[in-house]
């Protein structure tokens, strides 16, 4: 299948190029480069970060499995931040 991608001008000469170095396409580079990146995902898993607690047992349970973000907002709120 045919496709339009666009790249910067400076990675295309440095894919080129090895490219040309090693007898390859760049569709062949593409390619490999396409499907180590799905491999990287496929291999990664998600690390669960143990957050330390002192002197309580962790988050309280509105923030139990929340996203950073929303533990930042609350954490920040009352300074206006």
């Amino acid at each position: 299948m045919k496709t339009t991608i666009e790249l910067a001008d400076e990675l295309l000469e440095q894919v080129r190029s090895v490219a040309r170095r090693e007898g390859g396409t760049l569709r062949g580079l593409v390619e490999e480069g396409l499907q180590r990146s799905l491999e990287a995902r496929r291999n990664s898993t998600r690390r669960k970060l143990d957050f330390p607690s002192y002197g309580g047992d962790g988050l309280t349970p509105e923030f139990q499995g929340a996203p950073w973000n929303r533990i930042r907002d609350e954490i920040y709120r009352e300074r206006g931040a």
